[in-house]
């Protein structure tokens, strides 16, 4: 009941497989550290580079239970490509998913939370507003899909994945928020400037005064300004290695 039966794959499985496993593991703790997590729900998906297959968290498991070597191979269908893999995934859980990386070959990782702060911006008319700074970042590549009830009928992924077309921050109506990443680090960052952005416009709104909106010409230069603070680099990739340390100072069990 309280054992979790987790087999080492640490030199059974690729190099890049092995590091993908490490990262992602790492971003699931990362969720859970900052408080984004939603008891067993929610899902952070990750594709094996150079491959079709894809990592995904073991049903049943909360997020500062995930492991690099708990995580769960599967195919774009929700297959579990271990046969000898313990788990189970949540099939409904992977559709948002299967989706995106269906339709995003660029996307290396698809991060989807329930937190209130993105639920609640998600379920106002005006939707995410040019309020701060972080604001800029999401609204630079913002999409939204309406709200279809629990995310499990097929038919909905051709909506999604229209809504969706190049943009690797979404709101999703009444539900929640997704962002994409070429890097588990950058869908990681990606989701962090979404929640904050949504933190800071809730603020804002409870004071009742008259908010001072940023300019469309800004919104639309951010991440030109963007790749000179990075030195071309992504976000991601500058802050990502900080964030592994962070995580491997609080549990260093998660790259087992």
């Amino acid at each position: 009941m309280f054992e979790i039966p987790t087999p080492s794959l640490k030199g059974k499985v690729s190099e890049a497989e092995w590091q993908t496993r490490v990262d992602l593991a790492a971003c699931y703790r990362l969720v859970a550290m900052h408080g984004w997590d939603d008891l067993i729900y929610t899902h952070i998906s990750a594709r094996i580079p150079d491959t079709q297959a894809y990592l995904i968290n073991a049903f049943g498991l909360a997020f500062d239970e995930i492991t690099a070597s708990n995580l769960v191979k599967i195919d774009i269908d929700g297959n579990i490509l271990d046969k000898d893999c313990p788990f189970e995934i949540n099939p409904a859980g992977f559709t948002i998913h299967s989706a995106v990386h269906e339709a995003r070959h660029d996307a290396m990782c698809v991060l989807h939370l329930h937190t209130n702060e993105t639920i609640a911006v998600a379920s106002v008319e005006e939707g995410l507003l040019p309020l701060s700074q972080y604001a800029m970042f999401a609204l630079a590549s913002m999409s939204y899909h309406d709200y279809e009830g629990l995310a499990v009928n097929a038919d909905e992924k051709a909506r999604l994945q229209a809504d969706l077309g190049n943009k690797n921050f979404m709101l999703l109506r009444n539900h929640g928020g997704m962002t994409l990443g070429q890097t588990i680090g950058d869908a990681f960052m990606h989701m962090y400037d979404l929640t904050r952005a949504c933190q800071v416009q809730l603020q804002i709104m409870a004071t009742g005064m008259k908010p001072v909106l940023v300019e469309q010409a800004i919104v639309d230069n951010i991440k030109a300004q963007a790749n000179i603070v990075h030195s071309g680099a992504t976000g991601g990739q500058k802050s990502w290695p900080a964030m592994l340390r962070k995580v491997y100072r609080a549990d260093p069990r998660f790259a087992e």
